[in-house]
């Protein structure tokens, strides 16, 4: 059974792994700085020309990666606080360590931070990557790794990449983002590492991996920081940290709602069908609001605030249900899909890949994505995994190339190479679109002539 006292670490952790103490502050909870240091990261900044859904769009109101991770923010934190108000009157012995606001705290900044680690244009960036990977040329760079070390980049997955972006690459020469391991933890949705047939049946966080094999001792040390119940097998894995269920909670109610919002505003869904599904969700209609809205837009604006006011009820109360056995680490599914308005939930889903994932725009850029990142990959790869001595000219100025870009390529053929993903995933998708334009010359820097 895990330990709510262990799982509310404030203690920070690097990226070696050590943990230390946090001073306290007067003016600011060591958690809501866990959110600060998040929300100056230059990986959070970056989101802003990150796909959400819809590409680069002309639209402005349309999210992106950083207003989407803020909104999710935000639902995290009512999640928590509601939460934490009930655990914390069933387990009196809190009171001296930590309070409501604090698990609002840790969730809203485990939300803030849950694709941090996205690559360019979306899901879609990351099946690139995997792609490129998985293909001959990729192959042949990882051929010596280990097979777990193989697995990391033939299964890239963001979410790995976001725990070593807090843990590692931000402020990498003090040692990471140094947030507190309850944060972390609850940022952690998939606490395992990489390989081939380790999803167990009913357990939702071993869907996908959480860190890479180089991120492997500092996701150890955390989980012995908060107590995280091992799960037996040859890999290493973990049960879900509880306020982890309230993170994922947050982007399923977000995401679910927010991008037929957005197909609203660009013709890809009809005011009409958003407001039907989403008025079947919602509570305490307004007529008089409602009529008051001065076009479609805005009135399924208002229908999604009461919808996801009503699925943030309806979330705390399955969490609080069933917190004996999240503790217990046998609780194996996503709070959203245990909800009683789950089907109505999965309609909005259902609706949102019908005319929202596959619209043509969406599409194309998903295409140029795997064109772009598999064509930067292709000239980075093999130029930092070849041994030196074998090195061409091409080679020689790609190597010349990302060190000037502050790449920095040092240590085993595996190190080498996560390096370059790490390059190439933190880019935004205008950056990562100019690039491969550059270097393929679609696009020649300088004038002509």
């Amino acid at each position: 059974m895990m330990d709510w006292q262990l799982l509310l670490s404030k203690r920070r952790l690097s990226s070696t792994g050590a943990l230390q103490d946090v001073p306290a502050q007067n003016r600011r909870g060591v958690f809501e700085r866990d959110w600060d240091r998040i929300l100056f990261s230059t990986a959070f900044r970056r989101m802003h020309d990150k796909t959400q859904v819809f590409p680069l769009p002309d639209n402005d109101v349309v999210h992106s990666r950083l207003t989407h991770s803020l909104e999710v923010a935000s639902v995290g934190r009512s999640l928590g606080k509601r939460v934490g108000e009930v655990v914390s009157q069933r387990h009196p012995a809190l009171a001296a360590h930590i309070d409501i606001h604090d698990f609002g705290d840790i969730v809203a900044a485990g939300c803030l931070t849950h694709d941090i680690g996205n690559p360019p244009f979306g899901h879609a960036g990351e099946n690139a990557i995997a792609s490129f990977f998985a293909s001959e040329l990729g192959r042949a760079a990882t051929r010596e790794l280990a097979p777990r070390e193989r697995d990391d980049f033939e299964h890239f997955e963001g979410n790995a990449q976001g725990f070593r972006v807090v843990t590692r690459l931000q402020l990498e020469g003090y040692g990471g983002l140094h947030l507190t391991s309850a944060t972390l933890a609850a940022f952690s949705k998939y606490p395992r590492e990489s390989g081939r047939g380790l999803r167990r049946p009913g357990m939702v966080s071993t869907k996908k991996h959480g860190f890479f094999q180089a991120d492997a001792a500092a996701f150890e040390a955390l989980a012995a920081e908060t107590g995280l119940l091992a799960i037996a097998g040859e890999a290493r894995m973990w049960a879900r940290h509880p306020l982890a269920f309230l993170v994922e909670a947050a982007d399923d109610i977000c995401y679910s709602i927010l991008d037929i919002e957005d197909g609203v505003r660009l013709r890809h869904v009809t005011a009409d069908e958003a407001e039907q599904l989403l008025s079947a969700l919602s509570i305490k209609i307004s007529a008089a609001q409602l009529a008051a809205c001065s076009d479609g837009i805005e009135r399924v604006g208002y229908l999604r605030a009461l919808a996801i006011g009503k699925l943030i009820e309806q979330c705390v109360e399955v969490f609080l249900a069933h917190e004996a056995a999240i503790l217990a680490g046998t609780y194996g599914v996503s709070l959203a899909d245990e909800i009683p308005d789950a089907p109505r939930l999965k309609a909005l889903r259902d609706l949102a890949f019908r005319n929202c994932y596959r619209a043509p725009e969406v599409l194309e850029i998903e295409l140029a994505g795997y064109e772009a990142l598999g064509g930067l990959l292709a000239t980075f790869v093999p130029a930092a995994s070849a041994p030196e001595g074998s090195l061409g000219d091409k080679d020689k100025k790609t190597l010349a190339l990302l060190a000037g870009r502050g790449v920095k390529l040092a240590g085993s053929p595996y190190e080498r190479v996560l390096r370059v993903t790490d390059y190439v995933s933190g880019m935004t998708d205008r950056h990562a679109l100019a690039t491969f334009r550059r270097l393929t010359g679609i696009t020649i820097p300088g004038r002509l002539g």
